[in-house]
């Protein structure tokens, strides 16, 4: 039921037009299936932090396995501004906004009440006043008025939705005239898709190499009973985002710690012949920057592709 909708999700670009899944019965199954999978898991692993020091660090630590991804989704220079962490879970980035800059409003929106509790937890550790607001996959519009948001900051959501068209008209609406917003979703050409998916899990692993390339993916990401995990091109985003009335500029994809420790395997994989042509050609094609982080033609080939957005 899921691979129907993943398959609609990536397979209805029509000249990079979006058209949303329309199946009911697959959406409400999905919504039951979403509430329940992003309750169990979520970015902390429902870790309880003792004090400041540990949560910070913890921060820290985890903006560090993906090079350069705080500096493509900031938390930093808003002060006086209104936010909303959209999927905020466990208020990881909600700790970073209230530590890092001075918001005038400061909210956390997400399906998991569960999750919701603990960034209440943690929040309240820091000593950050945040609105905390439950949403629902099922409900068409979000609990927020007209243009009343300055930014948002949404990373790592809407690659799990069936609809994100939906959401960033929603977006769209709620932000303020030319309001801002950072969006980060997964990255098709990234070392994730084509050395981690094609060659070490399909082949080196034998994990569902009967499946399509993106199918495979969906399964790698955050769990392989994720209700959708999905990714896209930088062209397709940015088309969605016109689609919604949004300006969407492609600032970066971030490379993760786990994608860079690969390489190693990349010319094995472009040697062995049972790997997908697109893939193998994608890592024949690699280029380096002064880093040593990989590119491919001209972008970095990193999971994380991060968008600024404007109303």
């Amino acid at each position: 039921m899921i691979q129907n909708i993943l398959h609609k999700i990536k397979g209805k670009f029509d000249a990079f037009k979006y058209i949303a899944p329309k199946n009911s019965h697959e959406l409400e199954n999905y919504h039951e299936d979403a509430k329940d999978y992003w309750t169990q898991h979520n970015i902390t692993l429902h870790h309880q932090f003792a004090s400041q020091e540990e949560s910070l660090e913890y921060f820290h630590w985890r903006n560090d396995q993906y090079y350069k991804y705080i500096q493509l989704m900031p938390v930093a220079g808003y002060d006086g501004k209104a936010i909303l962490d959209y999927g905020c879970g466990p208020g990881h980035d909600l700790v970073g906004f209230g530590a890092f800059s001075s918001p005038s409003r400061l909210v956390g929106a997400d399906l998991s009440a569960s999750s919701l509790g603990e960034a209440k937890d943690r929040l309240a550790l820091h000593g950050i006043a945040a609105e905390l607001a439950p949403i629902s996959p099922d409900k068409h519009t979000l609990p927020f008025d007209d243009a009343s948001i300055d930014h948002i900051h949404c990373s790592g959501v809407l690659h799990h939705t069936p609809d994100p068209l939906r959401i960033l008209r929603e977006f769209k609406r709620i932000l303020r005239p030319r309001g801002t917003a950072n969006i980060m979703v997964y990255h098709y050409h990234s070392l994730w898709v084509h050395l981690y998916v094609a060659y070490v899990r399909s082949i080196e692993q034998g994990l569902f190499p009967e499946l399509p390339l993106l199918e495979q993916f969906a399964r790698s990401t955050d769990g392989e009973d994720c209700p959708i995990s999905t990714c896209y091109t930088v062209d397709q985003w940015i088309a969605i985002c016109s689609q919604a009335g949004l300006e969407a500029t492609f600032t970066g994809a971030a490379v993760s710690v786990h994608e860079a420790s690969l390489l190693q395997k990349r010319f094995s994989a472009i040697q062995d012949r049972r790997m997908p042509p697109e893939s193998r050609r994608f890592l024949a094609e690699l280029e380096f920057d002064a880093g040593g982080l990989p590119l491919y033609k001209g972008i970095h080939a990193g999971i994380d592709a991060c968008f600024a957005i404007r109303n």
